[in-house]
């Protein structure tokens, strides 16, 4: 049995895609940042805190047989030292566009998958180079509402893809799950219980 901690239905759209079955059951934890914590250490304990918390929390729901497996993840973007996530307000939202203008910034995913056996996590990053963007095209973004609930304010699949002529790396890990890397990930706790199975019996 497979559940997504996480409210987030780009990354419910993504699995599916991907063929697989799950339930959803978003994970409710403290999301602020270490002191000195740097992002690709923040986003992916954020990623093993809300797979164990539901794993925790759904723990009745494994068996031997159909094995509970959690997934979690985070996402944040990294802009000239800057650790963005969802803008707070559109003012904030407005800030976030201003300093990605004309830049490389680079989009992290922390992806963990917990288990009876332990968890196993990564962090996928890609480069995402924008355009120069008028106060005016922003403003009209930030009215659509859109970048209100995404990680650095703005979806690459949607309106902003105009704005984006480059990326370097997994294009879904900017949609807010790196499918391929999701993938390897369970596969790779499916055989670590497989391990602690084998050793039981």
């Amino acid at each position: 049995m497979l559940i997504l901690a996480s409210a987030s239905p780009r990354r419910r759209e993504l699995l599916t895609q991907a063929g697989l079955t799950f339930t959803v059951d978003s994970a409710d934890i403290n999301e602020d940042r270490l002191p000195h914590e740097i992002a690709a250490a923040y986003v992916q304990r954020l990623a093993e805190e809300k797979a164990q918390t539901i794993w925790n929390l759904r723990r009745s729901l494994d068996t031997p047989e159909d094995p509970l497996i959690v997934l979690g993840a985070d996402t944040c973007v990294v802009c000239d030292g800057h650790i963005l996530g969802k803008p707070a307000n559109p003012d904030h939202g407005r800030r976030m566009l201003q300093l990605l203008c004309g830049r490389t910034h680079a989009v992290l995913t922390g992806i963990a998958a917990a288990t009876r056996a332990k968890i196993v996590s990564d962090v996928e990053v890609t480069q995402v180079t924008f355009n120069v963007l008028t106060d005016s095209e922003i403003a009209d973004y930030i009215a659509t509402g859109d970048p209100l609930d995404k990680a650095g304010a703005y979806a690459i699949q949607g309106y902003a893809a105009r704005w984006i002529p480059r990326i370097e790396g997994c294009y879904f890990n900017v949609v807010g799950l790196p499918i391929a890397r999701t993938i390897t990930l369970l596969e790779e706790a499916r055989a670590k219980l497989g391990h602690i199975d084998r050793q039981r019996s």
